[in-house]
């Protein structure tokens, strides 16, 4: 896991990008969604051996960092939750206003993850 941070407050070190230790983040930031790791990672492992590629692995690994890279940091955390609650605003312009900060707080955190 990374020990520095990056970007101010964080509820845990950016975790490496293996299966183990995207889960043991996951379990410290949202462990309410270690059932679905869980069974999108069988998804991925059985699309590689039927593909023949471990694309459906890499892509796997990936959104699961993006994903626990908002949750580790409230900044992010805080801005998903809004534009989520606002995607379905009856306000056409708040919607996609919403659209547009759920899509550069997505960014911001494949690029940290990335590096």
């Amino acid at each position: 896991m990374s020990t520095q941070a990056e970007y101010g407050h964080e509820l845990v070190p950016r975790p490496e990008q293996t299966p183990d230790a995207l889960r043991a983040a996951l379990a410290v930031v949202d462990p309410d969604r270690l059932p679905e790791m869980r069974r999108t990672k069988e998804e991925a492992f059985a699309k590689a051996v039927e593909w023949q590629s471990f694309s459906p692995v890499r892509s796997w690994v990936l959104m699961w960092a993006r994903d626990i890279e908002i949750a580790r940091r409230p900044d992010l955390a805080a801005r998903y939750a809004r534009a989520q609650s606002n995607l379905e605003h009856e306000d056409a312009a708040i919607a996609k206003e919403a659209l547009r900060e759920l899509s550069l707080v997505l960014d911001e955190a494949m690029k940290a993850v990335r590096g």
